[in-house]
């Protein structure tokens, strides 16, 4: 059994990310294992799918075309998935680059046929230089990184990170694509968990299915200044609770929160006394970071109070799974 071929979806939206998304697919092509092709997908944002189409016109592994869905991250990779070639489709941000044997690891990962996804470490390159003294290591997902408290090695998991992942086409005939009304949608407010949901959907339509982080398929992934402050970060953790609560009234909390609960009940109390204990060393941000902490926790489950709430009373945002059609995605190209 030779490697499997690889086509790899970066979803984009602005113009303003225009040089990372260039770095971004510069990483893809200089891969030690070629993708078979990468595909911009544009939501909605024609003057960037122009500028786009007209900058790849003439490289042939590299296809543009408009999101075929509602707005949003969710249904740009179903376009993507849909229009796609690979046995495996990988994933990959706008704003980040992926390291020279990136690509080998995830197409690696599946020699065994029972695994259905791969993902990838993503560590952040902050845009002040270095990470804020605050910051948790903990908390890296709210940046899209991968935290402290995740499995090293090469490990079986409940659910891939999006930003950095990779699934067998296979999955996506099985459980559906992405979730729509649940992931972000472009700079509105980040929500997040659609990977969550498709990998707990997946794992309960194929039952022997493997799911799989291997650390040694990293990604560098940009951290603009915008999101180094406290308020982005308390946002974003509400956010998070806001995603969990629709997924657990999808797949159940039991398991839409399995992992979460030996996350906040492990290795955030450990954080917290790790910064308590720095702070009483004189070390820089200690009590800072035991801080932000409590601080994400309590946000998180109040957003997830809130959704969950909202879900009992009607009033919570709907969201539904897509089934997979090739002719769909091909209908949005545009290079």
């Amino acid at each position: 059994m030779g490697t499997p071929s690889v086509s790899v979806v970066i979803c984009v939206y602005t113009e303003d990310r225009w040089g990372d998304i260039l770095d971004a697919v510069a990483s893809v092509r200089a891969q030690s294992c070629p993708a078979l092709e990468t595909l911009l997908v544009v939501d909605h944002n024609p003057a960037l799918l122009g500028r786009l189409a007209m900058e790849f016109k003439e490289v042939a592994d590299v296809l543009v075309l408009a999101n075929a869905g509602p707005r949003g991250l969710s249904a740009g990779r179903n376009t993507g998935i849909a229009a796609s070639r690979g046995e495996i489709i990988a994933f990959l941000d706008d704003d980040a680059v992926a390291e020279r044997d990136w690509l080998r690891h995830f197409a690696d990962g599946y020699a065994d046929p029972k695994v259905m996804a791969v993902g990838g470490r993503t560590e952040p390159i902050w845009a002040s230089g270095r990470r804020p003294v605050w910051f948790p290591e903990e908390f890296d997902w709210v940046v899209g990184c991968t935290y402290k408290g995740l499995p090293r090695g090469k490990v079986r998991v409940r659910n891939v990170l999006g930003g950095n992942a990779s699934f067998r086409r296979t999955a996506f005939a099985a459980a559906g694509g992405f979730a729509t009304g649940i992931g972000r949608d472009g700079d509105k407010r980040p929500l997040g968990c659609e990977e969550t949901e498709l990998c707990i959907r997946l794992s309960r339509a194929r039952p022997d299915a493997v799911l799989l982080i291997d650390d040694r398929a990293v990604i560098h992934h940009r951290v603009p200044a915008g999101r180094e402050r406290f308020a982005y970060f308390r946002t974003r953790t509400y956010a998070e609770g806001l995603s969990k609560a629709l997924v657990a009234r999808s797949v159940g909390a039991g398991k839409g929160l399995e992992s979460e609960r030996a996350y906040t009940s492990r290795v955030l109390p450990a954080g917290v006394a790790r910064g308590l204990r720095d702070f009483v060393r004189g070390r820089a941000g200690g009590a800072g970071r035991a801080g932000a902490i409590v601080a994400g926790v309590a946000a998180a489950a109040g957003g997830y109070v809130l959704g969950s709430f909202r879900a009992r009373s009607g009033g919570s945002a709907t969201f539904s799974v897509v089934e997979i059609d090739r002719s769909e995605g091909e209908t949005g190209a545009a290079a």
